[in-house]
């Protein structure tokens, strides 16, 4: 890999940034205290791999596992805010916030996905995803970095033998091997558009 890929991915993973504080002013701070821009770089030279071929993603934490959304579909992160209750929804369904003008719900992820639910942190934040016209905020244990991943190191097709968690497996879209970690690729669309999402009102 030459110096001026490598400057390449540098200024891609800064463009990426920006991108997200464009979005939302707090991103780039949260990535600041909970990580930093990774350096892939090494691991891409060793594969052969050039940097303009990868996607970046927005990693974050969930369960001690390290889960990845494409960064094009993330609308913002932000801190634990104080949230709106909202009555005859699902546990799950924590209430709504005012995120620059627009009412978006949040959603617990632990609880969405029937893991131990946690008493909220430092580490907390919530993380905005969007594809269509479905915003959904979901609270996560902690977001870590924007990391670029090359398509090539991301496997897909029958995930039940890979080192992915029974919880979020039916919207995990794959699991990349990639800078001496192992992280489950989510399908933003398929969890954002599941049956159970979009069944989150009970009976009052």
């Amino acid at each position: 890999m030459s110096s001026e890929d490598i400057r390449k991915s540098q200024r891609d993973a800064i463009v990426a940034i920006q991108q997200l504080r464009a979005l939302s002013p707090s991103a780039a701070q949260a990535l600041a205290i909970q990580g930093g821009l990774s350096r892939p770089e090494e691991e891409l030279a060793a594969r052969g791999i050039s940097p303009v071929a990868s996607e970046q993603y927005l990693i974050f934490t969930l369960e001690d596992f390290e889960l990845a959304v494409k960064a094009e579909l993330v609308q913002g992160v932000e801190r634990i805010v104080d949230l709106t209750p909202v009555p005859n929804v699902a546990p799950w369904v924590r209430g709504v916030i005012n995120l620059r003008g627009s009412i978006i719900s949040v959603v617990d992820l632990r609880m969405f996905l029937d893991l131990e639910p946690l008493p909220y942190s430092s580490r907390t934040r919530l993380l905005s995803l969007q594809y269509n016209e479905m915003v959904i905020c979901f609270a996560v244990d902690g977001v870590n970095e924007m990391l670029p991943i090359p398509p090539a190191t991301i496997i897909s097709g029958n995930l039940r033998p890979m080192n992915i968690p029974q919880w979020v497996l039916p919207y995990a879209a794959g699991s990349a091997m990639f800078a001496h970690r192992t992280m489950v690729v989510l399908d933003v669309p398929r969890l954002l558009f599941s049956e159970r999402m979009q069944h989150y009102k009970v009976s009052g």
